[in-house]
């Protein structure tokens, strides 16, 4: 039985991570999209757990890693930041993963 990532340590998270990485790069290399694209989101969700959540702050607006729009973040629940992209009207959660901190 796997662990949960928030039962990981940073160590275990980090192995996790490169067997991800290189799961997904065979996948890629395969013509797999689907497979890879769920092989990328977990990458995002453990590399989350390798952050520390407090360091975001509700009211700041932070710029997405790959992206050039911005995020304001409402409120923080767990290893997620729920908020608006761009000034948008819907509220959407994201993992912290993906914000410039």
């Amino acid at each position: 039985m796997e662990k949960r990532y928030s039962e990981m340590s940073e160590f275990e998270l980090q192995q996790e991570i490169r067997q991800l990485n290189e799961k997904a790069k065979k996948a890629e290399q395969m013509g797999m999209a689907s497979e890879f694209a769920v092989y990328e989101r977990k990458v995002i969700m453990a590399k989350a757990y390798l952050m520390d959540p407090s360091q975001v702050i509700a009211g700041t607006t932070y710029s997405f890693v790959d992206e050039q729009s911005t995020f304001t973040v409402e409120y923080m629940n767990g290893r997620f930041a729920w908020g608006y992209r761009n000034g948008s009207k819907e509220i959407e959660g994201i993992p912290i993963s993906l914000l410039k901190i």
